[in-house]
């Protein structure tokens, strides 16, 4: 008897064979259990295989295991937004992937999309520079090219410094910090990007400095020449770890070249930026 309950459970072909297991007879479960186990992009592509996987792919255990430790803090105390925590997890995880304004506009935060890394950008409106508030040295210039409406434009100076200062609770792991500049004034004529290298100057005679440091402690300097006229250019200041995610962690870098032998202008300043180090080793950086 047991053998032909056991048989009568089978599916079988028209020949009478047992059918093979297919991919679609994995139970949901098992589906989660697997899909735990990968990065959010290789979890995206196994919910198009079919519907156990689909179904599957939308679990609270997946999606939170793929959130940064400190997703409460983002989303109460920097993004001040508690309904956020109602969502899905596989839907606050897409959410806090897309640039996250906070600090009246002049900083965003996201996740790198494919390891939920915390990132960071602090534009040059929230940057102290030194003579930004005197016309004949600064001026805010409307753009296209950076996550804000606007990036600072030095025409000449002297004294060159550019100093940041965030404190934040961020998860465990090592970060690097960049200043993102441009050499040259770009801007659109008949539809085609042109770059204006009226005012570049100085630059080539003495490397600008950057510095940073921690509130552990941690101390990074390095110097650059800054080139590559009418791009875009992340230039790497340096890294830091942190160890305590439950502790603010304080960071103060600067960008200098304060040499008053000569002047230096034509540089656009749109922001400083904080990625994970694993993320950033996809960046482009001056050594």
């Amino acid at each position: 008897m047991g053998a032909s309950i056991s048989g009568a459970m089978v599916d079988r072909d028209e020949a009478g064979s047992p059918l093979k297991p297919r991919l679609g007879d994995i139970p949901e479960s098992c589906a989660a259990l697997v899909l735990a186990l990968l990065d959010p992009p290789e979890i995206c592509k196994l919910a198009r295989v079919n519907r156990s996987f689909h179904d599957a792919s939308s679990a609270d255990f997946i999606w939170e295991s793929k959130l940064p430790s400190n997703y409460t803090f983002i989303v109460e105390k920097v993004l001040r937004d508690t309904t956020l925590l109602n969502l899905q997890k596989k839907q606050l995880y897409a959410g806090l992937c897309r640039p996250n304004p906070f600090d009246a506009g002049r900083k965003e935060i996201w996740l790198d999309k494919n390891t939920g890394g915390v990132c960071l950008s602090i534009s040059s409106k929230a940057l102290t520079i030194t003579g930004i508030d005197d016309r004949r040295y600064w001026t805010h210039i409307s753009t296209e090219e950076s996550r804000y409406p606007t990036v600072a434009y030095l025409q000449q100076i002297w004294w060159f410094q550019v100093d940041g200062e965030v404190e934040f609770g961020f998860p465990v792991g090592t970060y690097s910090l960049f200043f993102r500049l441009q050499l040259g004034k770009s801007s659109k004529r008949l539809g085609r990007r042109v770059c204006n290298s009226k005012h570049i100057h100085g630059w080539e005679i003495k490397p600008v400095r950057f510095q940073l440091t921690t509130s552990e402690g941690q101390s990074v300097e390095s110097r650059c020449y800054l080139d590559n006229p009418g791009n875009w250019v992340l230039y790497r200041v340096g890294d830091f770890v942190v160890q305590n995610p439950n502790a603010f962690t304080n960071i103060k870098f600067s960008l200098t070249q304060i040499d008053c032998t000569h002047t230096k202008g034509g540089l656009c300043v749109d922001a400083a930026l904080i990625y994970p180090t694993t993320v950033a080793k996809e960046i482009s950086s001056c050594s």
